[in-house]
């Protein structure tokens, strides 16, 4: 191929300077400048968030799809608020049925009547606490893609649904002894205005806890026990419903770090942002608060050594290992030990009152019979 002849001025330069001499001093800051400033104002490639997808494995993942995002709405997928709501109730259950000599199949029929109940208001709950939050949650992560916050459930139906739930609640709860309807009515303002409480105060999770503890006062009358005339039964109801507020503050404490950064850009309080940097010593108050209640509430009733080592020993240790291991800056971390540790400390405390409970029935059971 002919080689390009290239003007005299330019035959003798090298090379190597030949891009340069091409240009001018005022064309190569031109183009510089040009080049930097295109740079400078052109975004960085960001990641858009993930669409909602349906559900293709769970429980969700079987139902109609018409039904999946009110199945979404009450966490059907994610019983665990459930269960916790549900602990309470069997705590005050088994701790109160020794002093009415409640046989074990009433305690059963009991415990499952409080779990159908914890169930049906944990579901109200939230949807209640979606209908508060339906402008704060599209700007959280976790959240944006709740059934109210991407529009699948409009507030109106969400309503209706809820009411729904809470004629149920009711139907429930008219199973139990009368007096059971005057002890629990008033956790309804609770369960309604808790979403509020974030909004003013950094320690929603205390009036968390006042809501989801409640079931530790309505399982004494739920077995038969008079409250106002036993002042014993009334003092250990009131320190166990105040060690399961310590515990709630406890696990939501927890369960808040997963969203604390977001929570702090919508501008939305929690206990995890106000003491981020001394988590660990709040909760290891919270858990040796919560115990020495809960010793409380066993010495109150009567409780024997198998109380005082299964529940207050063992919620003592779940408690201390899950605090020295948790990772507060990992969300799935801090999921896990939300969920299990519901188990581990709900599941020991439990085991504790049962056995207390198995041991004095049959003491009360064979002092019967040598009468």
């Amino acid at each position: 191929m002919p080689q390009a002849i290239l003007p005299p001025h330019l035959q003798t330069t090298p090379p190597r300077h030949l891009a340069l001499t091409t240009y001018s001093p005022q064309s190569l800051a031109y183009h510089t400048t040009i080049k930097l400033l295109s740079t400078a104002t052109t975004p960085a490639p960001t990641t858009p968030p993930p669409a909602y997808t349906p559900p293709t494995t769970g429980l969700l993942s079987h139902l109609p799809p018409s039904w999946i995002p009110y199945a979404e709405l009450i966490r059907l997928d994610k019983p665990t608020g459930s269960y916790y709501l549900f602990f309470p109730c069997l705590f005050s259950t088994l701790l109160a049925a020794p002093l009415t000599s409640t046989p074990p199949l009433t305690a059963l029929s009991t415990t499952l009547l409080f779990l159908l109940g914890a169930v049906t208001m944990r579901g109200a709950g939230c949807a209640i606490n979606d209908l508060w939050d339906r402008n704060l949650d599209p700007h959280v992560a976790r959240t944006r893609l709740r059934p109210i916050a991407r529009r699948a459930i409009t507030p109106f139906r969400a309503v209706v649904f809820t009411g729904t739930q809470l004629l149920a609640g009711l139907a429930i709860l008219l199973q139990f002894p009368p007096a059971c309807f005057f002890y629990a009515a008033p956790s309804l303002l609770l369960v309604a205005t808790y979403p509020l409480a974030k909004r003013v105060t950094y320690y929603p999770q205390f009036v968390l806890g006042l809501t989801f503890s409640w079931g530790a006062i309505v399982g004494f009358p739920a077995v038969g026990v008079d409250l106002l005339g036993n002042e014993s039964a009334m003092a250990a109801a009131g320190l166990l419903y105040s060690s399961c507020v310590a515990w709630t503050v406890l696990y939501d404490m927890i369960y808040a770090h997963m969203d604390i950064k977001d929570d702090a850009k919508a501008g939305i309080k929690s206990i995890a942002l106000k003491h981020d940097a001394e988590t660990k010593q709040v909760l290891t108050g919270l858990a040796v608060t919560q115990v020495a209640l809960l010793a409380g509430a066993g010495i109150a009733s009567g409780a024997g050594p198998a109380f005082f080592v299964g529940s207050c020993g063992g919620a003592l240790v779940t408690l201390g290992v899950m605090i020295k291991r948790v990772n507060l800056k990992s969300v799935k971390d801090c999921w896990w030990w939300f969920v299990n540790g519901c188990w581990l400390t709900g599941g020991v405390i439990s085991l504790g009152l049962a056995a207390d409970y198995g041991v004095r029935y049959i003491q009360q059971d064979d002092a019967a019979e040598t009468a």
